[in-house]
């Protein structure tokens, strides 16, 4: 499995909800910042691109970045930080 970084602007309608139970239906994931949120899956970035793009507006910004091993992070939750060392380790 891959773990992939999902990094996003919606500008204008701004509809969280639908675009975040997009990303929850990949089943592992973290919402480690305000427009940051990490999944694990088996996908290509450009598959999660295609599919989480059916949830924004055309004007909204989208990076899809597959994550290696190595990350250093500070002020994230315990359970995020939790997450992210299991996620990044595996």
């Amino acid at each position: 499995m891959k773990i992939y970084s999902i990094n996003y602007d919606l500008r204008k309608h701004r509809d969280y909800d639908s675009l975040y139970q997009a990303i929850k239906s990949y089943g592992t994931y973290a919402h480690v910042l305000e427009s940051v949120w990490m999944i694990v899956t088996e996908r290509t970035s450009a598959q999660i691109r295609d599919h989480l793009k059916q949830y924004m507006d055309r004007d909204d910004g989208l990076m899809v970045s597959q994550s290696t091993g190595e990350a250093a992070w500070m002020n994230l939750s315990d359970d995020v930080s939790r997450w992210l060392k299991q996620s990044l380790a595996a």
